[in-house]
C-alpha cells in the first residue's frame, strides 16, 4: 500500500512537471492592449486585443455589414467606466460591459455595450443583456493597420473615444458628471479634515469660484480657512470672491493684506505675485 502511495505521487509529480512545462508562451497573433484615460473624475478603460489588417479588406468583407463584431480579437473587448456617464448623449451606468460593433452600412454602424464579460467574440451574446444601443458614424481617415483604441479631445469633463483600424475611424462622445463627484469628494474631505487643515478650505473655496450659483458657501469655507491660518492665498481667494460680486473695494483691501502678508512667505508668493499686484491695481481704481 506503501509502495502504491509512493508511486502515485511520483506520477502526479511528473504530469505536474510536464504540464508547468507544457505552458510555452508564444507571441500572439492579435495581441492583448490596455488603455485608460481620466475625463473629469471618471476613470474609463478599454482591454481589447488588437488584429491587424495583413493586406486583407476589412469592413464589408473581414467584418461583414450586418453582423456584430467584438471589435478586436479572441475574447470580447472590455469597456470600463468607474462612473455613471453619458455615451453619445445617452446614460450609461457604472461598470464593466463587453463592446462590440454593429457595421449597418457605409454611413451608418451601431456601438453595443453587453453586461455579459465572459463572451469569446459572440458565442453566448444576449441582446436581453445589452445596456447601451448607441448610432456612430464610420469616417474614412489614414490607414491604420493594427487596430487600436484612442482618446482625444480631452476637456474638463468631456473627451473622445476612437477607435481605428484599415482606413476608419469611429467615435463616440464622452460626458461626465464631473460636478456632481466633485461636490461629494468636497463634502466628504471637509468632514474629514483635521483641525489646522487651512489650505482644505481654501483649495474647495477656490474650487466654487467660477460656480457663482455656490458663491455664499464658498466665502463660509474662505472665512474659515482664514479662522485657521490667515495666508496670502487665503486672502487672494477671497478677495477673487468680493471681486465677483463687482465688490471692488473690499477686494482691493484684501488683495493688499495679501501682498503684506506674501513678504513671510516669499518663496510661495512669488508663484502669484505679478497676478495678485496686477488685480490690486485694477480694483482698487474700481473703488
Amino acid at each position: 500500500m506503501h509502495r502504491h502511495l509512493i508511486l502515485l505521487i511520483i506520477v502526479f509529480s511528473a504530469f505536474a512537471t510536464f504540464t508547468a512545462k507544457a505552458q510555452l508562451k508564444l507571441p500572439q497573433a492579435s495581441p492583448e492592449a490596455f488603455v485608460k484615460q481620466t475625463i473629469g473624475l471618471t476613470d474609463i478603460k478599454i482591454k481589447y486585443h488588437a488584429p491587424s489588417v495583413k493586406g486583407r479588406k476589412i469592413f464589408g468583407s473581414l467584418v461583414p455589414y450586418g453582423t456584430l463584431w467584438r471589435a478586436g480579437a479572441n475574447e470580447a473587448t472590455l469597456i470600463t467606466f468607474s462612473d455613471e456617464l453619458f455615451l453619445n448623449n445617452e446614460r450609461v451606468p457604472a461598470g464593466t460591459y463587453s463592446f462590440f460593433l454593429l457595421p449597418k452600412s457605409d454611413s451608418v454602424w451601431n456601438v453595443v455595450l453587453n453586461r455579459d464579460t465572459t463572451l469569446w467574440g459572440l458565442e453566448g451574446y444576449n441582446e436581453l443583456e445589452d445596456v447601451a444601443y448607441l448610432e456612430v458614424k464610420p469616417v474614412a481617415s489614414g490607414f491604420q493597420e493594427t487596430l487600436q483604441f484612442q482618446f482625444s479631445d480631452i476637456g474638463p469633463n468631456t473627451g473622445k473615444l476612437n477607435l481605428r483600424w484599415e482606413n476608419i475611424t469611429v467615435t463616440l462622445n464622452i460626458e461626465t458628471e464631473v460636478e456632481k463627484k466633485a461636490l461629494a469628494n468636497i463634502n466628504a474631505a471637509l468632514a474629514k479634515a483635521e483641525p489646522d487643515d487651512w489650505y482644505i478650505w481654501a483649495q474647495s473655496a477656490e474650487y466654487m469660484l467660477p460656480r457663482k450659483e455656490h458663491h455664499q458657501k464658498a466665502l463660509e469655507w474662505i472665512n474659515k480657512s482664514i479662522a485657521i491660518k490667515e495666508n496670502f492665498f487665503n486672502n487672494w481667494i477671497k478677495a477673487r470672491l468680493y471681486a465677483q460680486n463687482k465688490e471692488y473695494e473690499m477686494a482691493a483691501n484684501l488683495t493688499s493684506k495679501a501682498m503684506q502678508l506674501g513678504s513671510s512667505e516669499p518663496e510661495s508668493y512669488k508663484t502669484y505675485a505679478r497676478e495678485i499686484e496686477s488685480a490690486y491695481k485694477v480694483w482698487k481704481k474700481g473703488r
